[in-house]
């Protein structure tokens, strides 16, 4: 992974002595709320319902034992014991005091970490697949593409005032699992006829109030001029982008009202004068960054560990959870492995300080030192040997992060929803942990097969629930929560946009409604058909009339 250099290590922490200042002055009355706003933004601060609410950048979801291990530190020392991983791949704080934050951030410093650009109207953290690097349905490794954006767009003079907030993922692999078509820009490692390497390039993509799947802009942008043209898209962005409606000032309001042939000529012209220019790539600088991330000291292993498959024969509950939380590996005898964050007793995402340094520790025995978070809000420990799965599961379910349903209905995406953010409409992880308490069996969840539920907490959509198999959003009606229903979202390759099946319901009604769409699928699935694919080919409806014919007068459903 990448290590800062010393021009690296002295802006971060410069960055953090100007901010000890600028706190200690709001602190003592010298800058009033209007102007530290900015500021604390600018770090990554929030002011949440009940406290300060601090996220810390995971540029690409990648961590080192040590740096999982100062986060861990920092839970105990100024939070509540926990931290929260995110569907951006970064970790928030829910309770710091504002003093302590410029501590925090020092702290952070000290194993190379930060928390600029994880809010305000600029270029966010940039996402990538978990699995980068060792997937082996990897084209190209996408780690030193988004370390090189990274660079390029920390601290960039030009776009550090955008419209409104900016995210960029990248995917290299046949299947997408970095959600490209929902960002703002989405780029696509690919190999041209000649072999060469370069980008598709997607853009308008992204969720929120106005959900929109992102447009191809180009088919293959070289990879030495790939900076050059998203500088010229976000120059595009900047100069046409709304600023005088918050609600319309995405790129995706602007890619749509132009559309996108109109939208390609800007960029088109505005690369004329950018392409061949400064931020044009080289092979020096690609070979400096790529460095960072070439194969760590595999050894030679049969393809098939005997000891392995011994314990998949004597023990039903291991076998459940290689079978969902395990992947093949590029590289023979070894696997990936991940652990869950989800479980009925806690907000999805959530880790405790414990668990961390436990985490930390198998990164350290059994994965080189290094993990990653997922969109999905899980953690990926991506070099185990097949020899070493057992003891790792067996430590694992001690932990409390050994739960086999990943990519299960109870593998659930939520926000922190109105238990702590002032945007809220509504809670999303008591409707989380309701829905993971009502389906607890893990034979019938394995019986029903993958399903994704995403929870939102309001249109922010930061559940993702618009892309969920079945979304759930949370609504304000007179004061009162609602969730409204969507059914047929979808991520990855064909990303698609689920559908309303009509208005919403009370909180308490939330398991229900989900076990009869449930017991609907069953009902309706062709033999060995997935959720989505039964959705698809029925619609909505059979689903819709099922769940509203069971709601009875007395019971609360508002119309959303």
């Amino acid at each position: 992974m990448y290590r800062y250099d010393t021009y690296d290590q002295r802006i971060i922490d410069e960055r953090v002595a100007q901010f000890r200042d600028q706190t200690r002055r709001y602190l003592a009355g010298e800058l009033s709320d209007d102007e530290f706003r900015p500021l604390r933004l600018q770090n990554g601060l929030y002011i949440q319902r009940h406290a300060p609410m601090l996220r810390v950048a995971i540029p690409y979801g990648l961590l080192s034992s040590r740096q999982l291990r100062k986060l861990a530190e920092i839970a105990r020392r100024y939070d509540h014991g926990y931290g929260h991983f995110t569907t951006r791949q970064n970790i928030q704080y829910n309770w710091p005091k504002l003093e302590d934050v410029p501590e925090i951030l020092a702290e952070l410093a000290t194993v190379q970490m930060h928390a600029i650009q994880t809010s305000g109207n600029c270029i966010r953290n940039i996402t990538s697949d978990p699995f980068a690097g060792v997937a082996g349905d990897e084209r190209i490794d996408p780690r030193p593409w988004c370390e090189i954006l990274r660079q390029w767009s920390t601290f960039h003079p030009e776009f550090a005032y955008l419209p409104r907030k900016f995210k960029i993922a990248v995917n290299g692999a046949d299947h997408d699992r970095a959600v490209i078509q929902a960002h703002d820009i989405g780029l696509e490692l690919v190999r041209n006829d000649a072999g060469e390497t370069g980008f598709r390039v997607l853009v308008g993509g992204g969720l929120g109030r106005t959900p929109i799947i992102g447009e191809q802009i180009a088919d293959f942008v070289p990879w030495r001029d790939i900076l050059t043209y998203c500088e010229a898209i976000l120059r595009v962005y900047n100069r046409f982008g709304r600023r005088d409606n918050m609600y319309k000032a995405r790129i995706k309001i602007l890619v749509k009202a132009l559309g996108i042939d109109a939208f390609r000529e800007q960029v088109e012209a505005e690369w004329v004068h950018l392409r061949g220019g400064p931020s044009t790539l080289t092979e020096v600088e690609l070979e400096r960054v790529a460095a960072h991330f070439i194969d760590p000291d595999y050894v030679t292993l049969p393809g098939d560990d005997l000891g392995h498959r011994r314990h998949l024969a004597e023990s039903k509950a291991y076998a459940a959870w290689v079978k969902r939380n395990v992947r093949a590996h590029k590289q023979p005898g070894y696997a990936i492995v991940t652990l869950s964050t989800k479980h009925a007793k806690v907000a999805p995402g959530d880790v405790t300080a414990e668990q961390m340094v436990h985490i930390a520790e198998w990164a350290d025995a059994w994965s080189f030192g290094e993990l990653r978070i997922t969109h999905e809000q899980n953690v990926v420990l991506a070099d185990v040997r097949q020899s070493d799965l057992y003891a790792l599961w067996q430590q694992a379910r001690e932990a409390g992060l050994a739960s086999p349903n990943i990519g299960l209905l109870t593998d659930i995406i939520a926000c922190p929803g109105g238990d702590f953010c002032n945007l809220a409409n509504a809670k999303s992880i008591p409707i989380a942990n309701a829905i993971q308490a009502r389906f607890d069996d893990l034979d019938y969840l394995h019986d029903i097969g993958g399903i994704e539920i995403n929870i939102s907490g309001c249109m922010n959509a930061c559940g993702h629930h618009h892309v969920g198999h079945i979304g759930i959003l949370g609504v304000d009606k007179n004061g009162a929560e609602f969730y409204q229903v969507t059914l047929g979202g979808s991520q990855g390759n064909n990303t698609t946009l689920g559908k309303v099946i009509g208005p919403s319901f009370g909180a308490a009604d939330m398991p229900d409604v989900i076990t009869q769409i449930i017991e609907t699928y069953v009902a309706e699935r062709n033999e060995d058909e997935r959720f989505i694919d039964t959705v698809r080919r029925t619609g909505i409806e059979p689903f819709k009339t099922r769940v509203y014919a069971d709601r009875q007068p007395n019971r609360k459903v508002a119309n959303a």
